[in-house]
């Protein structure tokens, strides 16, 4: 009997008697957690790929369209984008409903580690661990609940990388020791009881996968996880630095040996300028006037010149001229190609400043738009006009293709229906190269430089010798992409950026304002009016469908080209130089993942950083650092304070840090533009960065930085 015994168990069978319950298997969707979930539940999951020796990571993404969501027309989303890639996002949400563990009460009574106390990871009895299955160490995580679920029953539990994971690697999730409100056990599902405890099944299905389950098991054992306390566990693989980014250095490597440079990673620019040209040029005489009153026309308190026009950018879309709707040209080896003669004519605006008179040599540095935005915004922006006049700086800027003003009914119509989701992602790629072609306009002696709308009093105002990057909201959110693709810019300086759109839509006031009648959250939810065009209603799928457009977003985000930012970089890149500006409580980019972003490019946080009780965090400084003496050259975070709310002077001022759970901040005014429309101190701090062997000098006077009317 003994025998039999041990060949049961070999075979991964139990003791006990043949006739367990019969596991509800659908096609294309996961059964562990049982009945009552949602088709692709847990996500990610390895069980929604298959082995593939010809990716970097032996796997390849295999969704199915009978199991991807269905819009309100009833329409699956396409996965055939998705099923390119070779694993899931680097900053993926490990999305799971526990039923039970469905409230704020159960949250607390289980233990998980919280937004506020990430450093809870390590406990040694932690409810929830993520373990890389390569060095069985646990990875830093934070759990919520999903705030916005129309009711318990929906509501998912939601895990987020505390720092990004690891490009190519593979994890295991693991659950234990879970309770209701009450206090009461959660106990694992039939299904997952199956491969726990050995129990005999008669469904092949099942069967196969017993001897992956136990080399799940036994990496658990090695990271101290015991099998027998497991509610559920199971694995995933995070897609290649290759998967990641080969289209979009494939387009840059191909444009650039276009103009006869093949080899970016020296930081010499060889070949020849892009084409452009100047089509309007604007001279003014300073704006005398007080503050706050109307110049007269033709006059301008900041700007000398504003020089407007087109450059010429190859095309790597379908679409002709490289018109929004459209996505990559795939050649037969699976990567985007030029049509012939298919161009892009970007504009470009750049200011000349009055700190060029006498023909100053002025600081190149490009200029990322906000949200929607475009190229006006470097055209009229007081603020940008500032940075360039208060510091010397010849600011130039294009728009953000993918997410500019003209993308917007392309937006639309991709949050109605996600199978068009790669059209997006394709078209910020092409974006990325736009300004890569700016950038060498200014470092080079035939670009800018050559040109007489670029000189003052006979001399040319271009410093070719560098350009840097200073970006704002999206700009600061696509300038971290930007920044780790770029072969001429080597600083950058993100305002108010954050990563990972999935994580930071749903805490966004740009996302889900309840005064918009026509907020994007309205189309992607199919919400009155949209609900007869499309998108997805179902408050339980949600969090599944920011992680499913992650996943094609991370090509046009710094998530999927953060661990390449600042150390490591791409091939063919040079390395590069970092400074995140945060506003504190910012209502539109999400503070969470601003300090996501620096943990996962390294960046150090600026001490001191917060008055007391202007942050949740337990440790503000936890998996950062801390920056030390000023000034220095570093890769850094330094949060900016408007305040608390109060009334001072007569007015309602300040805001409310912002609040832990995934809903936008509310409540007093927004930091998000007030700290650089009110600060000559942090336009110095950037400018003085972006200059070459630029350092980061200390404007705050050893205390926490706040606006000129905050004095904490």
């Amino acid at each position: 009997m003994r025998i039999l015994l041990i060949v049961a168990a070999a075979l991964g069978l139990s003791a006990v008697p043949a006739g367990a319950a019969k596991v509800a298997i659908h096609p294309g969707c996961e059964f562990i957690l049982g009945a009552g979930q949602q088709c692709l539940a847990p996500f990610p999951d390895d069980y929604y790929t298959r082995a593939d020796h010809h990716t970097a990571t032996g796997r390849r993404v295999d969704l199915r369209r009978s199991a991807m969501p269905a819009n309100t027309k009833g329409v699956h989303v396409d996965p055939a984008g998705w099923n390119r890639n070779d694993g899931f996002s680097p900053g993926i949400t490990i999305v799971v409903r526990v039923p039970g563990l469905d409230n704020e009460a159960a949250f607390r009574r289980t233990g998980l580690v919280g937004v506020a106390r990430p450093a809870q990871y390590r406990a040694r009895n932690q409810p929830v661990v993520v373990i890389d299955a390569k060095t069985h160490r646990r990875w830093p995580i934070w759990a919520e609940l999903d705030s916005n679920a129309a009711s318990d029953g929906e509501r998912n539990l939601e895990i987020h990388p505390a720092r990004n994971f690891l490009e190519g690697h593979r994890y295991i999730v693991a659950f234990r020791h879970l309770r209701t409100a009450s206090g009461k056990a959660v106990k694992a599902t039939a299904p997952f009881r199956i491969y726990r405890d050995r129990l005999s099944s008669g469904q092949r299905a099942v069967n196969q996968r017993r001897g992956h389950f136990e080399q799940v098991f036994r990496a658990l054992r090695r990271a101290h996880v015991a099998r027998r306390d497991l509610y559920a566990a199971w694995d995933f693989t995070i897609a290649s630095r290759r998967s990641l980014s080969e289209r979009a250095l494939a387009i840059r490597n191909d444009a650039f040996a276009k103009l006869g440079d093949k080899t970016m990673a020296d930081r010499k620019v060889q070949g020849r300028a892009p084409a452009f040209q100047v089509t309007k040029v604007t001279d003014f005489t300073r704006c005398d006037t007080a503050e706050g009153t109307p110049c007269p026309a033709g006059t301008d308190r900041d700007l000398m010149r504003q020089v407007e026009g087109t450059f010429d950018v190859p095309c790597y879309l379908t679409s002709p001229d490289c018109k929004t709707g459209q996505g990559f040209n795939y050649g037969r080896d699976g990567l985007p190609h030029q049509r012939t003669g298919n161009l892009d004519h970007a504009p470009f605006v750049c200011n000349i400043p009055f700190s060029a008179a006498g023909g100053q040599k002025l600081q190149g540095s490009l200029y990322g738009h906000g949200l929607f935005g475009d190229v006006g915004e470097t055209r009229r922006s007081r603020n940008v006009h500032q940075l360039g006049d208060e510091n010397k700086v010849l600011v130039c800027a294009t728009d953000w293709q993918g997410m500019a003003d003209e993308d917007v009914p392309t937006g639309l119509q991709v949050l109605l229906d996600l199978s068009k989701f790669p059209v997006l992602a394709d078209r910020l790629q092409q974006g990325f190269l736009n300004f890569d072609y700016l950038a060498r306009l200014l470092v080079t002696a035939d670009g800018f430089a050559s040109d007489p709308a670029f000189r003052v009093d006979g001399a040319s105002v271009v410093d070719t010798s560098s350009v840097a990057y200073y970006g704002n909201s999206q700009g600061g959110v696509l300038g971290g992409a930007f920044t780790a693709l770029s072969p001429d810019v080597t600083r950058s300086v993100l305002y108010v950026p954050a990563m990972t759109y999935s994580v930071l839509l749903p805490r966004s006031v740009d996302f889900d304002d309840p005064e918009d009648p026509a907020a994007f959250a309205d189309v992607l939810y199919g919400r009155p009016p949209f609900d007869g065009s499309g998108g997805y209603p179902d408050t339980a799928v949600h969090p599944l469908i920011l992680d499913l457009m992650q996943m094609l977003w991370d090509r046009g985000d710094p998530s999927g080209y953060a661990q390449h930012m600042t150390r490591d970089p791409l091939p063919g890149t040079p390395a590069h130089h970092v400074l995140i500006e945060m506003a504190i409580g910012d209502h539109q980019v999400s503070n969470l993942q601003a300090e996501v972003e620096a943990r996962t490019i390294g960046a150090k946080l600026r001490m001191p950083a917060y008055d007391p009780g202007r942050t949740f965090d337990a440790d503000a400084a936890w998996g950062l650092g801390t920056l030390g003496a000023l000034p220095r050259d570093d890769n850094a975070i330094i949060p900016w304070d408007i305040g608390p709310l109060r009334q001072q002077d007569g007015n309602r001022m300040g805001t409310n840090i912002a609040p832990e759970g995934n809903v936008p901040p509310a409540g007093g005014q927004d930091p998000h533009d007030y700290v650089i429309r009110n600060s000559p101190a942090i336009r110095r701090q950037i400018a003085e960065y972006m200059r070459p062997g630029g350092q980061i000098i200390d404007v705050c006077d050893a205390k926490p930085c706040r606006t000129p009317d905050w004095t904490g």
